[in-house]
This record gives C-alpha cells, sequence and structure tokens, in this order.
C-alpha cells in the first residue's frame, strides 16, 4: 500500500525463510522460545546477524498488522541480534584516481559524478536524465518519488560537474544525428542506459590495489568530503539525501590521515597555549 521498493524483498525473505518454519501455524500460539529457535536455527546456517534482524523485523510488522486489525491482543517478545553495521569504506584521492584510469572509459563519468555528489548510484546516478539537468540554470534535480527517501532533491553544479556534464552532452549531441535516435540518459553505452558495470568496477579496483571496494563507498566518500570541506552538516545531508543523521554519523568516516592532522592541529594549539601563558607569567599578568 505504501509502494515501498522493499516489497519484492520482504517477499523473498518470507518465501525464503519465514514460511518453511511458521507458515500454517496459528500466530497466537507462536512463543518468544518459537522466534529464539528461528534465531539460532539461521544463525547455525551461517545467516549473518543483519540478514536475520530483517526477517525479525517482518515478524514484528506482522504482529503489528495483525493488532491494528483487530485479529490479536498481544504479541510474542521479539529479540533483536547486535550488528556490527558500521560502513568503513572510502576512498583517498589517490586511490579513487588509480581505478577512474582502469576502468572502462563509458562508466568514469558515472563513478566520477557519484563519488561528488554522494548520490546512489543504481537508482539516482544512472536513472538521471537530460529532463533533469539545466546547465543554464546550474542545476540537477531528482524527481520526488525517484529517491529512497521519496523527496526530491537538487543540487547546484560545481566547476567540475559542469565540465563533466558539458562532456556527456557533447557525447549525446554526436550520437544522435548519427544514430537518428533521442538518448534521454545522461550516462550510456551507445544510447543504451548502464544497468550495470560490476565486472569494470572490480577489475579496476583489483588493478588499483583496493580490492573489495563496493560503489557505496563513493556515496560514503563524498559525505566525509563535504564536512571536511566545511560544508554544513544540514547542507551536506541535502545533498546526498541522508535523512537521518545516524546514518550521516556512520558515513563520516576518518582516516589515518585526518587523525595526523588532527594531532598536529593539538601540538600547535598546545604550543600557542604555551607561549601565551609564559609571556602573561613574565608580565605579572597571569
Amino acid at each position: 500500500m505504501n509502494g515501498k521498493r522493499s516489497l519484492d524483498h520482504a517477499k523473498r525473505r518470507i518465501d525464503l525463510h519465514l514460511a518453511p518454519v511458521f507458515g500454517g501455524r496459528r500466530m497466537a500460539g507462536i512463543s518468544t522460545a518459537d522466534v529464539r529457535a528461528f534465531i539460532a536455527a539461521r544463525l547455525d546456517a551461517n545467516a549473518a546477524p543483519g540478514e536475520v534482524n530483517r526477517e525479525l523485523s517482518l515478524i514484528k510488522r506482522m504482529y503489528t498488522l495483525a493488532i491494528q486489525a483487530g485479529k490479536l491482543l498481544t504479541r510474542p517478545y521479539v529479540p533483536m541480534l547486535a550488528e556490527n553495521n558500521v560502513r568503513t569504506g572510502f576512498f583517498d584521492r589517490e586511490q579513487f584516481d588509480s581505478v577512474i584510469r582502469h576502468l572502462a572509459e563509458a562508466v568514469r563519468p558515472v563513478v566520477t559524478f557519484a563519488h561528488i555528489t554522494g548520490w546512489r548510484i543504481p537508482s539516482e546516478v544512472l536513472s538521471l536524465q537530460w529532463r533533469q539537468v539545466d546547465l543554464d540554470a546550474g542545476t540537477v534535480r531528482l524527481d520526488p518519488g525517484s529517491t529512497k527517501s521519496g523527496e526530491g532533491r537538487v543540487i547546484h553544479v560545481t566547476a567540475d560537474l559542469r565540465t563533466l556534464l558539458e562532456s556527456q552532452r557533447t557525447l549525446r549531441d554526436a550520437y544522435q544525428p548519427e544514430h537518428e535516435k533521442i538518448c534521454p540518459w545522461v550516462f550510456h553505452r551507445h544510447g543504451q542506459r548502464i544497468r550495470s558495470f560490476r565486472a569494470s568496477w572490480q577489475s579496476a579496483c583489483r588493478l588499483a590495489g583496493c580490492p573489495g571496494r563496493i560503489p557505496h563507498d563513493l556515496r560514503r566518500t563524498a559525505v566525509r568530503n563535504l564536512v571536511r570541506a566545511g560544508v554544513p552538516e544540514r547542507v551536506a545531508m541535502k545533498v546526498t539525501g541522508h535523512k537521518t543523521r545516524s546514518v550521516f554519523d556512520r558515513y563520516d568516516i576518518t582516516s589515518p590521515g585526518d587523525l595526523r592532522d588532527a594531532g598536529a592541529k593539538l601540538h600547535e594549539a598546545r604550543n600557542a597555549t604555551g607561549t601565551i601563558t609564559g609571556t602573561l607569567a613574565k608580565t605579572g599578568t597571569a
């Protein structure tokens, strides 16, 4: 009813894991002990705590709906597992440049755009059409309903983004007359929307010396870069489309270089304080 895109994932979890255990049973007869037995069985099957929690959330939601509908008066306690879901992947500039060099040519603009904006690649970058780009006004917008939060979003293009988008427009203008076909996609392969670039990405990361990285690491990197550039956090959240502060905090990753910079600044501050204190002591002002 709410039109959530997670419906297919919910159906899959129900069919694969919940229905074989709880299917055909009366909800009023399911106890917390039964739920704990389900958890133990899933963990024994090497399911990740996060995956099990998504299934437990479905159980809790089912009981909530049943109570709202007047079918049940109570529900069993459903314990949740602890998750270590802190995001840690991000790209330093040298790593990003190296990955770009090894990527397929058609994919480089996609990855660069995501690195600057922090937008979600599958749903927000690859789906971007020229009708959403206004280079005269210097804006790129996402339509309401096309984002994870359901809210629209507008960003003002940086100089790097303008260069990238103008280059993509030049490619589009060269493609359309030759093929007598209008290409609505900002990022495309031979006029067709890019659906996936998994193989190119994995190969580029391996050759760049950072295997195992995922495209979503670009989103985390953009968040960190915005914060360290001095962009106010509420503005940075508008740019990247983060709705909750807790998720935003998890993405603001600290690198060893950040810690070295912090140590240097602390050293400078302490020396400055010591100089001031010593001067005051000599003049008898302290």
